[in-house]
């Protein structure tokens, strides 16, 4: 950070914290690979969604960044490879007003995007960007502070961006395309998580209200193990009642670094120095659930059928 120059090229690509962007290159993939299991493919669709969908996601970074700043969370927490921010504005990188316009220019191109979307394939998909827009929007001015922070991430980057990437090809909704969209959401939801352990303290300093604060961490550990397993339940579940193709039943693969990841928060919860490597942990159980779901349905949409 030291060595990086006030407003320079490396603070502007530090700023949107690109690290996280595959999450969301992962659950594109996968509502398409769902629509492409049934049938539907049409890669300038796939490619759109995928750019909308990156800056609503660069959105949701920098806007958190600069109300994060604002309320003085950033100047209070113990910042992580994982967790805290990008620090970009506690370091004097760039300024605030910087950081605000350009999470307002990168929603109004998204925007742009989901109109085209709307006009072309059709009003159904309107209700599902109104509400993208807004959490991405108004995550910290509002969600993070009513104690939904986790619902909407979840829901945000699971079953919306699913369904909308699997709408974008086939113009309508799917009962598979939900489901298979469950374990993804709520592995989503588990990692903002497992971060709000080490910000608990800057976060409730700073407004926010969220199932760390209110459970506390003792508590809130063994929430954090249950959506684990339950996450991997939907899975199960999901290819036991035939909703998902069997071969999604690699998206297990991952069970022995979210065992790791249980132990280590349940031992380490209270303790930031021995959860960083925790967090890192938990970051590659989520990221590779959703990348062999999506692995599973691209290998049953070209190899099984």
């Amino acid at each position: 950070m030291a060595k990086v120059k006030p407003g320079s090229w490396m603070a502007w690509l530090m700023l949107p914290r690109f690290h996280f962007i595959p999450l969301t290159v992962i659950l594109v993939s996968l509502g398409t690979a769902v629509a492409a299991y049934e049938g539907f493919f049409y890669w300038p669709h796939f490619v759109l969604a995928m750019i909308g969908s990156i800056l609503v996601h660069m959105t949701v970074n920098v806007i958190n960044d600069y109300h994060d700043y604002v309320d003085g969370i950033d100047l209070n927490t113990e910042r992580t490879p994982f967790s805290g921010g990008s620090g970009v504005l506690p370091s004097s990188l760039l300024k605030p007003k910087q950081a605000f316009w350009f999470a307002t220019a990168c929603l109004l191109v998204a925007m742009v995007i989901g109109v085209y979307f709307v006009l072309t394939m059709g009003w159904l998909l309107f209700p599902l960007l109104l509400v993208a827009g807004f959490s991405a929007y108004f995550y910290n001015v509002y969600l993070s502070k009513w104690l939904v922070g986790e619902l909407f991430a979840g829901l945000n980057l699971g079953p919306l961006l699913v369904l909308g990437s699997y709408y974008v090809q086939t113009g309508r909704y799917g009962g598979e395309a939900l489901f298979a969209s469950l374990a993804p959401g709520i592995l989503t939801a588990n990692l903002l998580f497992l971060n709000e352990f080490p910000d608990r303290d800057a976060d409730q300093k700073g407004g926010r209200r969220h199932l760390v604060i209110v459970m506390g961490k003792g508590s809130a550990r063994f929430l954090y193990v249950a959506l684990m397993i339950v996450a991997y339940l939907c899975i199960v579940i999901g290819v036991l009642a035939k909703w998902m193709p069997a071969v999604t039943l690699i998206g297990l693969g991952t069970a022995v670094v979210g065992w790791k990841a249980a132990g280590g928060a349940l031992k380490y919860y209270n303790d930031t120095r021995h959860l960083v490597p925790v967090l890192g942990l938990n970051v590659i159980q989520i990221l590779g659930t959703q990348a062999l779901l999506t692995i599973g349905y691209v290998i049953a949409a070209t190899v099984l059928r």
